[in-house]
């Protein structure tokens, strides 16, 4: 997330433009659970995100020091993505929104689908 034309006009800018987006978190969580995961396991965990989606965000988290990527040359490619210590400090803070989140979902039902993480 090095881009000019997103600069943090305060703090609270700079958090959500390095966790917020349709994947970035759930990508962050899934790690916290899994602890490390290949490229295949998480495009099946994350349903209906593309190739070029996974690709770009995954680098997007890896340049923001919020997970690291580990190549072992064999063949096929092996490539395995885990938190790094500023991704670990992110999980009590999204574990506190998946929280709140769960209150509201009961508070106010989506119609009637059922969400999980």
């Amino acid at each position: 997330m090095k881009n000019k034309e997103n600069k943090a006009y305060c703090a609270v800018d700079f958090a959500f433009q390095r966790i917020g987006g349709k994947y970035r978190g759930r990508i962050l969580w899934y790690l916290n659970e899994e602890k490390v995961l290949r490229y295949g396991a998480l495009k099946r965990l994350l349903k209906g995100i593309t190739t070029k989606m996974l690709t770009q965000t995954l680098r997007e988290l890896e340049q923001d020091g919020l997970i690291s990527r580990k190549v072992y040359l064999e063949v096929p490619p092996k490539v395995e993505y885990a938190l790094t210590p500023a991704g670990w400090e992110l999980i009590p803070i999204i574990d506190n929104l998946r929280e709140w989140a769960d209150r509201r979902i009961l508070e106010n039902p989506v119609s009637g689908e059922k969400i999980a993480c």
